[in-house]
C-alpha cells in the first residue's frame, strides 16, 4: 500500500509505503503495479493510537447490559422500572452497569431485592471495582448467605463462575478502529493465560484488530477498607524478583499514599505504573517523581462526571482530581487512557478533556491541570513498553497508522474523532470513513 501526500506532525509532506511494516517514507514515491494507493490529500498521518488502560471483555459485555448511571436513572422507582423492563441475557442474568449512589443511595442485596425482578441481577458500580447482587444472583454464584451482596470485581471466587460474553469484541474493535486506535493495554486484573490466548485467536480471526498488551498479573487493585502495607510491599518485591512490573490501581489519596510507601520500601522497576491516580495530593508529587513510576490517568472523567465531583468532592480538593499538567511539571511520566467501558471509548474526547477540563455543564474543573493539544495527543501515541514516549513514524515500525482528513494544525485545534479518515492495522485498511 502507498499512502500519498501525507503530512507528518512535524509538517513534512511525504509518501509512505507500507506492507506489514513501514517500508519507505520519502517524497515522490511512485505506485508499484497492483499496489493499493491511498491519497491522504494533505491530511495528517500519525501512528495508530494506543489506549493505555481498557477492559475489553467488560466493554463487550457492556454492549448487552442495562445502563443505570445518573445519566439514565434518577430515583429508586426509576431503577425498579429499568430493571423490571430489562431482558434476561443468554446467561440467565440481568446485567446492569454504571451505578452511582446519586441514583438511589447505597446499594446492597436488600435494596436490590426490593427493586429488581426475582431473577439473578448484578449491578456494577461505575468505578468498575464493585458489583452488587440480589439474592437470586447470590444463590446463582453459590453465596446465598452473603450478608450484603457487595462483591469485588477482581475476586475470582465468584466472578469466574459467570458466563463470559465475548460476542461484542468485534463491535468494540470496530469502534476503536473508527477512532484510529490500533493498540490497547487491557488492565483487567483477573485475566488468565486462556484469556490472553482468546485475544490472540480473536486477532487471528480478524475479529479483533488491535494489538493487545495485558497487565495481569501485574495489576493490583487497592481498597480503602483493606489496605495492608506489609502485604503490598511483599507482593511488589516478589513481582520484581520474578522480573515483572507492578500496576497499582489507586483512586483515592489513601490508596496512593500506601502505594507510594510500598514502592519506597520494595523499590521500583522500569515499567511500574500507578493506574488512574484519580486523587493526587500536592505532597505526593515529589515522591512520585523520586520513584520514577508512570501514572496512567483518565481526565476524560472530568468531562463525563465532573459535575458530580463538584457535589461530592470538597472545593479545596478539586485541584487534586485527575491531574495531568502538574504531573508533567514535576517530571513524572504520564500516559492517557479512557478506562473503557467505565469511561467513554473515544480517546479524542479524552484528549479534549485534558486540554479544556470542562464538565458536561461547561464548568471548569482544575484549570491548572490543562495541557496543550500536542501533549495530549502524544499521550495516546506511546507504545506499551514506553507509554509516555510518543512514537514517530519511522521505516521498519509496524504499519499501524491513523490517517486524518485535516493537516496537523487543524487536528490539534479540534482533537475530534470525526477527522479520522482511515485506520491501517498491520498494513491493511481496517476502517475507512464513508
Amino acid at each position: 500500500m502507498l499512502i500519498q501526500r501525507a503530512v507528518l506532525l512535524d509538517g513534512r509532506t511525504v509518501d509512505i509505503r507500507v506492507a506489514r511494516r513501514i517500508e519507505a517514507i520519502a517524497t515522490g514515491l511512485e505506485p508499484i503495479r497492483g499496489e493499493t494507493v491511498v491519497d491522504a490529500a494533505g491530511g495528517a498521518v500519525i501512528p495508530g493510537l494506543h489506549d493505555h488502560h481498557v477492559h475489553l471483555r467488560s466493554a463487550a459485555a457492556a454492549l448487552a447490559s442495562v445502563r443505570v448511571g445518573p445519566g439514565e436513572v434518577r430515583s429508586r422507582d426509576a431503577l425498579r422500572s429499568v430493571l423490571g423492563r430489562a431482558a434476561l441475557g443468554e446467561d440467565g442474568w440481568i446485567r446492569a452497569v454504571g451505578y452511582h449512589e446519586a441514583v438511589a443511595g447505597a446499594l446492597d442485596r436488600a435494596v436490590l431485592d426490593q427493586v429488581s425482578p426475582d431473577v439473578p441481577v448484578r449491578v456494577q458500580h461505575r468505578s468498575g471495582v464493585l458489583w452488587t447482587l440480589n439474592s437470586a444472583g447470590l444463590a446463582a454464584v453459590g453465596l446465598p448467605e452473603h450478608p450484603d451482596g457487595r462483591l469485588r470485581s477482581a475476586d475470582p471466587s465468584w466472578s469466574h463462575s459467570l458466563h463470559r460474553r465475548d460476542a461484542g469484541l468485534g463491535e468494540i474493535s470496530r469502534r476503536l478502529s473508527s477512532f484510529g486506535v490500533t493498540g490497547v493495554t487491557d488492565a483487567t486484573p483477573a485475566l488468565t493465560v486462556e484469556d490472553v490466548m482468546d485475544f490472540a485467536e480473536a486477532r487471528r480471526r480478524g475479529e479483533l484488530r488491535q494489538r493487545v498488551e495485558v497487565l495481569a498479573p501485574a495489576k493490583r487493585i487497592l481498597h480503602d477498607d483493606d489496605l495492608d502495607l506489609d502485604a503490598l510491599t511483599d507482593w511488589i518485591a516478589v513481582r520484581h524478583r520474578q522480573g515483572g512490573i507492578v500496576a497499582l490501581h489507586c483512586v483515592t489519596a489513601m490508596q496512593l499514599v500506601v502505594a507510594i510507601s510500598a514502592l519506597q520500601q520494595a523499590g521500583t522497576r522500569p515499567g511500574d505504573r500507578i493506574e488512574h491516580g484519580a486523587v493526587i495530593p500536592d505532597d505526593c508529587l515529589a515522591d512520585l517523581h523520586a520513584l520514577g513510576v508512570l501514572v496512567v490517568t483518565q481526565p476524560n472523567f472530568v468531562a463525563e462526571r465532573g459535575d458530580q465531583y463538584f457535589t461530592d468532592v470538597p472545593a479545596d480538593e478539586h485541584c487534586q482530581l485527575w491531574r495531568v499538567a502538574s504531573l508533567c511539571d514535576a517530571q513524572i511520566p504520564v500516559a492517557l487512557s479512557t478506562d473503557m467501558p467505565f469511561g467513554d471509548t473515544d480517546p479524542w474526547a479524552a484528549m479534549r478533556a485534558a486540554v479544556h477540563r470542562t464538565t458536561p455543564t461547561g464548568r471548569v474543573l482544575g484549570a491548572g491541570e490543562r495541557i496543550d493539544a500536542a501533549t495530549a495527543l502524544g499521550m495516546f501515541l506511546g507504545s506499551p513498553q514506553q507509554p509516555n514516549v510518543p512514537r514517530q513514524l519511522t521505516v521498519g515500525m509496524s504499519a499501524d497508522l491513523c490517517v486524518l482528513s485535516a493537516p496537523p494544525r487543524d487536528v490539534l485545534a479540534t482533537l475530534d474523532a470525526s477527522l479520522v479518515a482511515a485506520t491501517v492495522y498491520d498494513g491493511a485498511v481496517v476502517y475507512e470513513k464513508r
